[in-house]
């Protein structure tokens, strides 16, 4: 039985519920389908899930869903609609009509459908079963990764080509005759990104002092002899799938702090692949991480190693598994970040960040791209 059935039985509901777009990751898992409308989906134990949707969807959903598609008609919203005109009443009324006395949601269902819903029957919130299914991947998925990073490589490429072609000013990087800035490079990522049917937001490139705050974005012009940090993590548009990697990159001579940081990080990061297999835990893997940092005399608190080892990576760019102190037992086909990072308040900051799959033996690592600090 798959576990979504497992969890629905589990829970005694009737059926398991969703109503959102596509825009909904476990939506966009379960159904394949995609449209910026709310539509319901609804599975029973053993049996194919079912979508609802508007009869001008129909034609393109029976090409596009994984699951079977009946039209808002079909299931009776019209007739409803004539006694009913408050929407959310009138909808909850047609998905009791589907799925029984009792059914299972996710976290995140919409709290003014739950309400109408409870008219009718018993609603209960799920602990997070797609999630879950989400993390480990399937073959197909891992192709979609697989290519999508291999395309964020071309955009990094382009992006640290652009330093390393630039000239040097009173400390500004300067690329055709005009100050070399943050903005962009990260333009210039963008339209390859596009070129190959991907998109990012809030994509950092960031310089200098503001590489010692981890997310921050970057603006302005890149500088010499000081760390750029350019963490990239695109969308595949057709598929949904992300990737995510991360290179820090000095134009000039970096500083000797810089640099025996940096010495560090490729360390970590090493030590970091090394650990991660099926079994082992995220949190065993961050905190080792964490005791070669502190071995290392570098802080694991406020200041110099501040956040998790890494994260699950699929149809959001932040999902399970965990690896960091929360993290739990790794299982193969898992896709995960390894990403140590240092960031020093008046210094600056240094990430290295890989992609790969978890396997019975260890890392398959997407991520074939160079680690030189000084270009």
């Amino acid at each position: 039985m798959d576990s979504l059935s497992k969890a629905i039985r589990k829970s005694g509901a009737d059926a398991y519920v969703i109503y959102a777009s596509s825009r909904d990751t476990d939506m966009k898992y379960l159904t394949h389908f995609t449209t910026s409308d709310p539509f319901v989906f609804f599975k029973k134990p053993g049996e194919p899930g079912v979508i609802i949707v508007s009869q001008m969807e129909t034609g393109r959903a029976s090409r596009e869903a994984t699951a079977t598609v009946m039209t808002r008609t079909q299931a009776g919203l019209p007739e409803i609609m004539k006694t009913e005109k408050d929407s959310y009443r009138a909808t909850a009324k047609m998905i009791a009509g589907q799925v029984g006395k009792k059914i299972l949601v996710p976290p995140n269902f919409p709290i003014a459908l739950a309400n109408a819903m409870s008219e009718y029957c018993t609603v209960v919130v799920d602990g997070g079963t797609i999630q879950s299914m989400r993390a480990k991947k399937s073959k197909i998925e891992l192709i979609l990764m697989n290519n999508v990073q291999k395309v964020t490589e071309k955009a990094m490429d382009r992006a640290i080509s652009l330093i390393r072609s630039s000239s040097v000013k009173k400390g500004i990087l300067y690329l055709d005759q005009k100050p070399l800035t943050s903005e962009k490079v990260k333009f210039s990522m963008h339209s390859l990104l596009l070129e190959h049917g991907c998109s990012a937001v809030d994509t950092i490139v960031s310089c200098g002092k503001d590489t010692a705050i981890p997310h921050m974005s970057g603006s302005g012009p890149l500088k010499s002899d000081e760390p750029i940090v350019i963490d990239l993590f695109p969308v595949d548009e057709k598929s949904g799938y992300y990737a995510d990697m991360t290179r820090t990159v000095v134009k000039g001579e970096p500083s000797k702090d810089i640099r025996e940081m940096y010495n560090a990080l490729r360390e970590a990061k090493k030590l970091g692949i090394s650990r991660v297999k099926a079994g082992v835990s995220g949190a065993d893997i961050h905190q080792a991480v964490v005791d070669f940092f502190n071995e290392r005399g570098y802080e694991t608190d406020t200041r110099g190693f501040i956040h998790n080892l890494g994260h699950g990576v699929g149809l959001q760019v932040h999902e399970l598994p965990t690896i960091g102190p929360a993290g739990k037992a790794l299982e193969s086909r898992n896709v995960i970040t390894i990403e140590p990072g240092l960031y020093y308040p008046g210094i600056g900051g240094v990430r290295l960040e890989d992609i790969g799959a978890v396997t019975a033996r260890g890392f398959n690592n997407f991520t074939t791209f160079s680690e030189e600090l000084i270009v």
